[in-house]
């Protein structure tokens, strides 16, 4: 079995910097790639950032320059630093990892359950 865990989330102020943990466990062979949706109540779930095995990156033009996605491969974890945050950053922000179970399995999709990030003064 695959578990993803989130932390870090909670309240912060426009302007503040917030870092988001998640850690995978389980049996995993590999990792393709790790990385960090989010939903906005009423609105439907995006992709913030993402990083692959070698370490390639992509990010959502909202928040491209402000938030940087890393991780620690031999933790299994990924991390989302979020900086410069805007009320416009409020949502439940999920991970998502890409895991091959096996050598030479199909990968598989797993996702924890979710923090919630609140901006606002």
């Amino acid at each position: 079995q695959v578990q993803l865990v989130e932390s870090g989330g909670g309240l912060v102020q426009p302007g503040g910097s917030l870092r988001l943990s998640c850690a995978a466990s389980g049996r995993i062979f590999s990792i393709n790639d790790m990385g960090w949706y989010r939903q906005a109540p009423g609105k439907q779930r995006e992709l913030v950032a993402v990083i692959r095995s070698g370490g390639n990156t992509d990010y959502a033009d909202s928040v491209k320059g402000r938030f940087i996605i890393s991780e620690d491969n031999a933790k299994n974890t990924v991390y989302l630093q979020m900086n410069s945050v805007k009320p416009e950053d409020t949502a439940v922000y999920f991970c998502k990892a890409v895991v091959r179970r096996n050598p030479g399995v199909v990968v598989s999709e797993f996702w924890g359950q979710g923090t919630q990030v609140t901006v606002s003064s």
